[in-house]
């Protein structure tokens, strides 16, 4: 079985860059420009872990995290907060990995989270 991942972040660059890293892991990857569509995509079908930048349109990173608290079956799923200012992440985000990103620190998490696909 293939594990997804969820990518949220408003940089298309950013979006596919980590799709490439994961899928060459062997995860499956999904993605989201922004809260709001990722919120939905969550409720459809939770993946086993969510990278989440902090700037984005529509619905930032803080209201995705908030909501994700608030809702029982997307409560369960590990975030890690991926952005260019640490220091704003949300404070009950038990992951926050300044851009730009160590690329080994993010996989290690993503594996440890998810059980390894291989």
């Amino acid at each position: 079985m293939q594990h997804t991942v969820l990518v949220v972040d408003d940089d298309p660059d950013i979006r596919e860059s980590l799709r490439t890293l994961l899928e060459d892991e062997g995860f499956m990857v999904r993605s989201a420009a922004d809260g709001a569509e990722a919120v939905a995509m969550m409720e459809a079908e939770p993946p086993c872990f969510v990278i989440l930048d902090l700037m984005m349109p529509i619905m930032d990173g803080w209201e995705v995290a908030g909501r994700m608290h608030d809702d029982p079956r997307l409560g369960a799923i590990p975030v890690c907060v991926v952005t260019a200012t640490p220091e704003w992440a949300p404070a009950d985000s038990t992951c926050v990995l300044q851009k730009p990103v160590d690329v080994q620190a993010l996989l290690d998490l993503v594996h440890a989270r998810c059980d390894d696909p291989h």
